[in-house]
Protein backbone atom coordinates (compact mmCIF):
# COMPACT_ATOMS: atom_id res chain seq x y z
CA UNK A 1 0.00 0.00 0.00
CA UNK A 2 1.30 3.47 -0.79
CA UNK A 3 2.50 5.60 2.21
CA UNK A 4 0.04 8.43 1.00
CA UNK A 5 -2.71 7.80 -1.34
CA UNK A 6 -3.75 10.84 -2.45
CA UNK A 7 -7.46 10.33 -4.92
CA UNK A 8 -8.52 13.67 -6.33
CA UNK A 9 -11.83 14.07 -8.66
CA UNK A 10 -11.08 17.10 -10.97
CA UNK A 11 -14.12 18.78 -13.00
CA UNK A 12 -15.96 15.02 -12.78
CA UNK A 13 -19.34 14.90 -14.87
CA UNK A 14 -21.06 12.20 -16.59
CA UNK A 15 -23.76 11.62 -18.41
CA UNK A 16 -25.67 8.82 -19.88
CA UNK A 17 -27.51 8.99 -23.57
CA UNK A 18 -30.75 7.70 -23.69
CA UNK A 19 -31.64 5.96 -27.01
CA UNK A 20 -35.71 5.54 -26.35
CA UNK A 21 -36.25 9.54 -25.97
CA UNK A 22 -32.65 10.66 -27.82
CA UNK A 23 -32.26 12.56 -24.79
CA UNK A 24 -29.22 12.76 -22.00
CA UNK A 25 -29.54 12.22 -18.31
CA UNK A 26 -26.60 14.20 -16.67
CA UNK A 27 -25.88 11.91 -13.96
CA UNK A 28 -23.04 13.67 -12.26
CA UNK A 29 -22.11 17.57 -12.41
CA UNK A 30 -18.73 19.38 -11.66
CA UNK A 31 -17.51 17.21 -9.17
CA UNK A 32 -14.37 17.98 -7.27
CA UNK A 33 -13.01 16.26 -4.26
CA UNK A 34 -9.96 15.23 -2.77
CA UNK A 35 -9.54 12.30 -0.51
CA UNK A 36 -6.44 11.05 1.51
CA UNK A 37 -5.26 7.42 3.06
CA UNK A 38 -6.87 6.82 6.19
CA UNK A 39 -10.13 8.56 5.86
CA UNK A 40 -13.90 7.33 5.69
CA UNK A 41 -15.51 8.87 3.34
CA UNK A 42 -19.28 8.51 2.98
CA UNK A 43 -21.63 9.68 0.30
CA UNK A 44 -25.30 10.68 1.16
CA UNK A 45 -28.33 11.44 -0.83
CA UNK A 46 -31.44 11.02 -2.15
CA UNK A 47 -32.19 8.42 -5.24
CA UNK A 48 -30.51 9.13 -8.30
CA UNK A 49 -27.98 11.67 -7.35
CA UNK A 50 -25.28 9.68 -8.85
CA UNK A 51 -23.78 8.28 -5.27
CA UNK A 52 -22.86 4.64 -6.94
CA UNK A 53 -22.42 6.26 -10.38
CA UNK A 54 -19.45 8.39 -8.65
CA UNK A 55 -17.95 5.02 -6.72
CA UNK A 56 -17.96 3.18 -10.81
CA UNK A 57 -15.48 6.25 -11.93
CA UNK A 58 -13.50 5.91 -8.97
CA UNK A 59 -13.45 1.99 -9.78
CA UNK A 60 -12.73 2.52 -13.29
CA UNK A 61 -15.25 0.18 -14.53
CA UNK A 62 -17.20 3.29 -16.15
CA UNK A 63 -15.80 6.67 -17.54
CA UNK A 64 -16.02 9.96 -16.70
CA UNK A 65 -17.76 12.21 -19.27
CA UNK A 66 -15.46 14.99 -18.53
CA UNK A 67 -12.84 15.57 -16.16
CA UNK A 68 -10.58 13.07 -14.55
CA UNK A 69 -10.13 10.70 -11.39
CA UNK A 70 -6.28 11.02 -9.94
CA UNK A 71 -4.88 8.00 -7.71
CA UNK A 72 -1.41 8.78 -6.43
CA UNK A 73 -1.16 11.43 -9.66
CA UNK A 74 -1.98 8.77 -12.32
CA UNK A 75 -5.28 8.68 -14.15
CA UNK A 76 -7.85 6.16 -13.40
CA UNK A 77 -9.12 4.61 -16.44
CA UNK A 78 -9.66 0.67 -15.65
CA UNK A 79 -10.56 -1.63 -12.91
CA UNK A 80 -7.23 -2.79 -10.91
CA UNK A 81 -6.20 -4.13 -7.99
CA UNK A 82 -5.22 -1.34 -6.08
CA UNK A 83 -8.86 -0.48 -6.12
CA UNK A 84 -11.44 -2.91 -3.79
CA UNK A 85 -14.82 -2.84 -4.28
CA UNK A 86 -18.05 -4.40 -2.48
CA UNK A 87 -21.42 -4.06 -4.02
CA UNK A 88 -24.72 -4.71 -2.04
CA UNK A 89 -25.11 -8.14 -2.68
CA UNK A 90 -22.30 -10.10 -2.07
CA UNK A 91 -20.64 -11.37 -5.34
CA UNK A 92 -19.08 -15.08 -4.25
CA UNK A 93 -18.44 -18.08 -6.09
CA UNK A 94 -20.81 -20.12 -5.25
CA UNK A 95 -18.85 -23.35 -6.03
CA UNK A 96 -16.26 -21.86 -4.09
CA UNK A 97 -16.03 -22.05 -0.20
CA UNK A 98 -15.36 -19.76 1.94
CA UNK A 99 -11.79 -19.98 2.49
CA UNK A 100 -11.32 -20.45 -1.43
CA UNK A 101 -13.01 -17.64 -2.30
CA UNK A 102 -11.67 -15.31 0.11
CA UNK A 103 -7.94 -17.16 -1.58
CA UNK A 104 -9.63 -16.23 -5.18
CA UNK A 105 -8.33 -12.08 -5.42
CA UNK A 106 -4.77 -13.37 -4.16
CA UNK A 107 -4.87 -16.17 -6.47
CA UNK A 108 -5.90 -13.74 -9.65
CA UNK A 109 -3.02 -11.01 -8.55
CA UNK A 110 -0.36 -14.14 -8.11
CA UNK A 111 0.28 -13.11 -4.39
CA UNK A 112 -0.80 -16.51 -2.58
CA UNK A 113 2.16 -18.40 -2.21
CA UNK A 114 3.29 -17.52 1.33
CA UNK A 115 -0.37 -16.17 1.99
CA UNK A 116 -1.98 -19.12 4.21
CA UNK A 117 -1.41 -17.42 7.04
CA UNK A 118 -3.03 -14.52 5.87
CA UNK A 119 -5.82 -16.31 4.81
CA UNK A 120 -6.70 -17.84 8.12
CA UNK A 121 -5.96 -14.73 10.12
CA UNK A 122 -8.28 -13.08 8.16
CA UNK A 123 -11.23 -15.74 8.48
CA UNK A 124 -10.72 -15.41 12.29
CA UNK A 125 -10.82 -11.52 11.98
CA UNK A 126 -14.33 -12.12 10.91
CA UNK A 127 -15.40 -14.83 12.88
CA UNK A 128 -15.79 -17.57 10.62
CA UNK A 129 -13.50 -20.21 11.19
CA UNK A 130 -16.16 -22.71 11.99
CA UNK A 131 -17.45 -22.13 8.54
CA UNK A 132 -14.51 -21.59 6.47
CA UNK A 133 -15.63 -24.87 4.41
CA UNK A 134 -19.42 -23.97 3.65
CA UNK A 135 -20.60 -22.58 0.57
CA UNK A 136 -21.75 -19.32 0.13
CA UNK A 137 -25.55 -20.97 -0.71
CA UNK A 138 -25.35 -22.25 3.46
CA UNK A 139 -24.49 -18.60 4.55
CA UNK A 140 -26.55 -16.08 5.57
CA UNK A 141 -26.64 -12.69 4.40
CA UNK A 142 -23.91 -11.30 6.76
CA UNK A 143 -21.74 -14.02 6.48
CA UNK A 144 -21.68 -13.79 2.91
CA UNK A 145 -20.92 -10.02 3.19
CA UNK A 146 -18.33 -10.60 5.91
CA UNK A 147 -16.56 -13.14 3.54
CA UNK A 148 -16.79 -9.85 0.13
CA UNK A 149 -15.24 -7.63 2.84
CA UNK A 150 -12.43 -10.09 3.65
CA UNK A 151 -11.93 -11.05 0.18
CA UNK A 152 -11.28 -6.91 -0.42
CA UNK A 153 -9.66 -6.38 2.33
CA UNK A 154 -6.91 -9.34 2.37
CA UNK A 155 -5.31 -7.53 -1.08
CA UNK A 156 -5.12 -4.97 0.58
CA UNK A 157 -5.99 -2.11 -2.40
CA UNK A 158 -5.56 1.28 -1.46
CA UNK A 159 -9.03 2.21 -1.65
CA UNK A 160 -11.63 0.00 -0.48
CA UNK A 161 -15.18 1.09 -2.14
CA UNK A 162 -18.19 0.34 -0.45
CA UNK A 163 -21.68 0.64 -2.59
CA UNK A 164 -24.20 0.15 -0.08
CA UNK A 165 -22.75 -3.40 1.86
CA UNK A 166 -25.37 -3.57 4.37
CA UNK A 167 -28.58 -2.45 2.69
CA UNK A 168 -30.17 -5.85 2.36
CA UNK A 169 -29.60 -6.59 6.60
CA UNK A 170 -31.46 -6.79 9.49
CA UNK A 171 -30.93 -3.80 11.75
CA UNK A 172 -29.18 -5.76 14.62
CA UNK A 173 -26.88 -7.88 11.90
CA UNK A 174 -26.23 -4.39 10.02
CA UNK A 175 -24.93 -2.40 13.40
CA UNK A 176 -22.23 -5.38 13.93
CA UNK A 177 -21.04 -4.85 10.91
CA UNK A 178 -20.48 -1.58 10.61
CA UNK A 179 -18.24 -2.26 13.62
CA UNK A 180 -16.31 -5.16 11.86
CA UNK A 181 -16.09 -2.86 8.56
CA UNK A 182 -14.53 0.20 11.03
CA UNK A 183 -12.42 -2.38 12.70
CA UNK A 184 -10.76 -3.57 9.38
CA UNK A 185 -10.68 -0.26 8.37
CA UNK A 186 -8.95 0.80 11.78
CA UNK A 187 -6.58 -2.45 11.12
CA UNK A 188 -5.87 -1.20 7.29
CA UNK A 189 -5.68 1.86 7.40
CA UNK A 190 -6.38 3.16 3.86
CA UNK A 191 -9.02 5.09 2.35
CA UNK A 192 -12.43 3.83 2.15
CA UNK A 193 -15.52 5.75 0.73
CA UNK A 194 -19.27 4.13 1.04
CA UNK A 195 -22.45 4.78 -0.40
CA UNK A 196 -25.18 4.43 2.14
CA UNK A 197 -28.49 5.98 2.44
CA UNK A 198 -28.60 5.85 5.97
CA UNK A 199 -27.82 8.42 7.91
CA UNK A 200 -26.63 7.28 10.52
CA UNK A 201 -24.56 4.77 9.62
CA UNK A 202 -22.88 7.49 7.96
CA UNK A 203 -22.41 9.33 10.97
CA UNK A 204 -21.46 5.95 13.03
CA UNK A 205 -18.92 5.51 10.60
CA UNK A 206 -17.16 8.35 8.45
CA UNK A 207 -14.81 10.89 8.92
CA UNK A 208 -16.14 12.99 6.49
CA UNK A 209 -19.75 12.88 5.18
CA UNK A 210 -20.08 14.37 1.47
CA UNK A 211 -23.66 15.27 1.13
CA UNK A 212 -25.49 14.90 -2.39
CA UNK A 213 -28.24 16.60 -4.72
CA UNK A 214 -30.27 15.72 -7.74
CA UNK A 215 -30.79 16.53 -10.76
CA UNK A 216 -27.78 16.44 -11.91
CA UNK A 217 -25.94 14.76 -9.14
CA UNK A 218 -23.10 17.43 -7.11
CA UNK A 219 -21.97 17.99 -3.67
CA UNK A 220 -24.05 20.08 -1.86
CA UNK A 221 -21.47 20.07 1.17
CA UNK A 222 -18.52 18.15 2.88
CA UNK A 223 -19.21 17.45 7.21
CA UNK A 224 -16.57 16.97 8.96
CA UNK A 225 -17.08 14.05 11.56
CA UNK A 226 -15.17 15.59 14.56
CA UNK A 227 -16.45 12.20 16.81
CA UNK A 228 -13.83 9.85 18.12
CA UNK A 229 -14.30 6.11 18.09
CA UNK A 230 -16.17 4.33 19.75
CA UNK A 231 -19.00 6.47 18.84
CA UNK A 232 -22.44 6.64 20.56
CA UNK A 233 -25.59 7.07 18.53
CA UNK A 234 -27.31 8.87 21.51
CA UNK A 235 -24.35 11.46 21.57
CA UNK A 236 -25.48 15.08 21.56
CA UNK A 237 -23.00 15.76 18.74
CA UNK A 238 -24.35 12.46 16.56
CA UNK A 239 -27.88 14.09 16.77
CA UNK A 240 -26.80 17.31 16.00
CA UNK A 241 -24.39 15.84 12.87
CA UNK A 242 -27.43 13.65 11.95
CA UNK A 243 -30.23 16.50 11.65
CA UNK A 244 -27.81 18.40 10.31
CA UNK A 245 -27.54 15.97 6.83
CA UNK A 246 -31.15 15.53 7.26
CA UNK A 247 -31.82 18.98 6.97
CA UNK A 248 -29.64 19.67 3.89
CA UNK A 249 -31.49 16.55 2.25
CA UNK A 250 -35.11 18.47 3.79
CA UNK A 251 -35.94 15.13 5.74
CA UNK A 252 -35.92 17.57 8.97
Amino acid sequence: MEKNTTLVLNNVSKSFSRVDTDSVTHAVSNVNVEMHKGEFVSLVGTSGCGKSTILRMVAGLIPPTQGEILLNGEKVTEPGPRIGMVFQKPTLFPWLTVEDNIRYGLKMQGKLQGSEDEIKRMISVIGLEKFKDDYPGQLSGGMAQRVALARALISKPEILLLDEPLGALDAFTRMNMQNEILDMWKENKQLVIMVTHDIDEAVYMSSRVLVMEAHPGRINKEITIDIDHPRHRNNPKFIEYRNEILDMLHFA
